[in-house]
């Protein structure tokens, strides 16, 4: 599925988002990840199949643009909540992975309105030091794929590895690289916790905390912890790991549908 790619500036321009969107149905909000790369994938393709999805790009990311003028969390939440507005949808279901699942979350919690179903991936916000994630900011790019992928000799990540072979697409992605997780570090790191857990309590939409069974990089304890915060969330564990999306597109839509459904 080829989607809709479109550039919305905001602020008189000093923000400016990217979104790829494909689909009928119900609107649904699909937030990334640090190693996501092109904003669209096999997974948005099944939701695709029975949503409107909306798959903004963060600021500072592949064509969007302004992170130098949000300051914080808040500012990026405020930022998505004008987008939104943009694209002429009151509420929709919100759906993150990690990065994005932090994101959707605030957003859940802070302008409650907003969501209608949540579905939080592996999502990244809270802290744990007898469990500490896993800072794949700085992590070199050839210790990713064991951390990232289940099974890091598999098809999906050897593709997902792979640099191009030319010189100056070479360094065209590696720059892409550094920016796309510099954008979104400004706001996690080196610690993520950045007061979320004081505001989970606030969420009032239905909400699934799915989890890729073998999660090295986001260790699966945290699905518990999420679960217990967010009143009357669901549980679902996938076979996968933190890149359950892209290793088990098929199942990770079917939970997620399943969910969204219901």
């Amino acid at each position: 599925m080829t989607p809709d790619d479109r550039t919305l500036d905001l602020r008189d321009g000093d923000v400016r988002f990217r979104v790829l969107s494909a689909g009928r149905g119900e609107p649904l909000v699909y937030f990334h990840s640090f190693h996501e790369r092109g904003g669209w994938s096999p997974f948005l393709d099944r939701l695709a199949g029975r949503y409107t999805v909306h798959a903004p790009l963060h600021p500072g990311v592949q064509g969007s643009g302004g992170v130098e003028t949000l300051d914080d969390v808040l500012d990026l939440v405020l930022a998505y909540d004008e987008l939104l507005d943009r694209l002429g949808i009151g509420a929709a279901h919100l759906v993150g992975h990690f990065f994005g699942g932090m994101v959707a979350a605030e957003l859940a919690a802070t302008l409650r309105a907003r969501a209608t179903k949540l579905v939080l991936i592996s999502p990244l916000g809270l802290w744990r030091d007898d469990a500490p994630s896993a800072d794949l900011l700085i992590l070199p790019h050839e210790d990713l794929p064991a951390v990232l992928f289940r099974d890091p000799a598999s098809e999906v990540a050897r593709r997902w590895a792979t640099l191009p072979e030319g010189d100056n697409e070479n360094v065209a992605a590696q720059i892409e690289s550094v920016q796309r997780r510099a954008a979104m570090a400004k706001f996690v790191w080196p610690i993520p916790d950045r007061g979320l857990r004081k505001r989970l309590h606030r969420i009032s939409a239905p909400t699934l905390v799915l989890w890729g069974d073998a999660d090295r990089a986001n260790p699966v304890v945290y699905a518990e912890e999420w679960q217990r915060r967010v009143k009357g969330a669901a549980l679902s564990l996938v076979p996968g790991g933190h890149m359950v999306l892209h290793e088990a597109p098929d199942a990770a839509a079917a939970a997620v549908a399943e969910f969204l459904a219901t």
